[in-house]
């Protein structure tokens, strides 16, 4: 350890011996480095000391404006305030009322705007074929749905009535009201619909209401196909809407009386009423209709009478009224004016109880009868369907058809009028007769009513050739 620290304290010399031997040869060029480094260091921080010095003016400058907002909105503050009491400065009721009605009008034109904006959509012709295209497809469903629950699991019927009525009749409501036609959803089988509703989900043990419901559902509602002339077509929701009310309804009683398992536990009304009496029947039926005229004719036709008779709202019985082509309108123009309502409605409670003898007397006892007469009802809407598809598309055939008469009828004056060769109007002689004829035959077969035929019918003689004459010709044999 002597050692050591001897060897320690002689180190010191020998270190400095070492440099001062070497100084003489390293000493310049590191004083030049040591003095590079020196300066750099001054150079940083002579920047630190520029940057420093213009964000302290930029700093304070920005304080300086930032206090003089302060000062002005402390000065709009006490100006909104009254020194001493510190009380609000209220407007006056005149001014709140200006601006509220100024913003209420704003809101409502902007309302109207995108209310607009999206009947111009909903209306543009791409929506509607979509819209059709859905409505297909859903009534397809429905109708395969329907068939499929009645015989393989009946229960769930009732289930299928208010489903889809939760989302048809809502609809319905819209659209009447945005036609103005929302008076007729106070007819007879909206009435009748909400009580099905009443008593399928909320007094199923209430032996007069299902009585009162099952004969309104086989009378008035199930002969409303007949009457109202629905029709089974599927692209168009409103008349799917219409079917479904007045069909629906009495399926889905028939399946409750004859098809149900176990009725009597889900349904208790069922197990008072093994079979209908006639009289109470009718009676129970008759009351429940007497209460809806009765408001019918107080909040529609006593209420609103001024805007029934301007025109501005429509019910089904000025509906009825003005079709001269159906037997109730030609009736009721036979009435002198001031009875017609009257003669209306009697006519109306008669017929109710006309169309409830079927369902008292045949249909509650009789499975099979039932059947028959919801399939008889369900033919006669297809069969409105089925007109309403021929008479569209035979009218639609009817206008091409006529339009195809006129192209050929200018096309043959346009081949005349044209100046020919000897050649080619030998060649118009031979094929203008068979051309007049295919214009004036009312029998011509729907094949050559195509956009491709009358173009070349129109092309060829109006270009008045020869090769160009026999295009027409030989297309229409070939069409033959």
């Amino acid at each position: 350890m002597d050692g050591e620290i001897h060897d320690e304290q002689h180190r010191p010399s020998l270190s400095r011996a070492e440099s001062s031997a070497m100084g003489g040869f390293f000493s310049l060029p590191f004083e030049k480095f040591a003095r590079d480094e020196a300066s750099e260091w001054a150079s940083a921080f002579t920047l630190l000391d520029t940057l420093e010095t213009f964000f302290d003016s930029r700093i304070d400058l920005l304080q300086r404006r930032l206090a003089k907002q302060t000062d002005k909105l402390k000065m709009r503050a006490e100006e909104g305030f009254r020194i001493g009491d510190f009380k609000i400065r209220s407007p006056s009721g005149d001014a709140l009322s200006k601006d509220f009605e100024r913003e209420v009008g704003k809101f409502r034109l902007k309302v109207q705007t995108r209310m607009t904006s999206l009947a111009t959509a909903w209306q543009s012709a791409k929506v509607v074929r979509t819209r059709e295209k859905i409505s297909f497809f859903f009534g397809v469903h429905s109708l395969l749905i329907s068939a499929l629950l009645f015989g393989m699991a009946p229960e769930w019927v009732h289930i299928s009535y208010t489903i889809q009525a939760l989302y048809l009749l809502p609809m319905r409501a819209y659209r009447y009201k945005k036609r103005a036609w929302h008076y007729f959803l106070f007819d007879l089988c909206y009435y009748s619909t909400i009580l099905n509703f009443i008593y399928i989900w909320l007094l199923p043990g209430n032996a007069s209401l299902f009585t009162a419901c099952y004969c309104l559902s086989h009378g008035s509602l199930a002969s409303a196909v007949i009457t109202w002339r629905n029709s089974l077509v599927f692209h168009d929701s409103d008349k799917v809407t219409s079917l479904f009310i007045h069909i629906y309804a009495p399926f889905t009683f028939t399946v409750i009386r004859h098809f149900y398992p176990n009725a009597g536990q889900r349904f208790p009304a069922l197990q008072e009423l093994p079979h209908l009496q006639p009289v109470k029947a009718l009676a129970l039926s008759g009351v429940i209709y007497a209460i809806w005229q009765t408001l019918y004719w107080k909040f529609v036709l006593i209420d609103r009478r001024k805007k029934i008779e301007s025109g501005q709202r429509t019910t089904s019985f000025s509906f009825l009224l003005n079709d001269k082509r159906g037997v109730i309108g030609r009736a009721l123009s036979k009435v002198p004016q001031q009875y017609r309502e009257a003669a209306f409605m009697g006519g109306q409670l008669l017929y109710a109880l006309l169309t409830e003898l079927p369902a008292v007397f045949l249909l509650y006892d009789s499975p099979r009868w039932s059947n028959i007469f919801l399939l008889f009802i369900f033919a006669v809407s297809v069969w409105n369907g089925g007109g309403f598809y021929i008479e569209v598309f035979g009218r639609k055939f009817e206008r091409e058809l006529e339009a195809l008469r006129k192209e050929l009828a200018e096309a043959q004056r346009s081949g005349r009028s044209s100046p020919t060769s000897g050649l080619e109007q030998e060649h118009d002689e031979n094929d203008t007769p068979e051309i007049r004829s295919e214009a004036s035959s009312p029998g011509m077969p729907p094949r050559e009513m195509t956009p491709v035929t009358s173009t070349l019918v129109g092309a060829s003689l109006n270009s008045g050739g020869a090769a160009g004459a026999r295009v027409p010709n030989g297309a229409a044999k070939k069409e033959q």
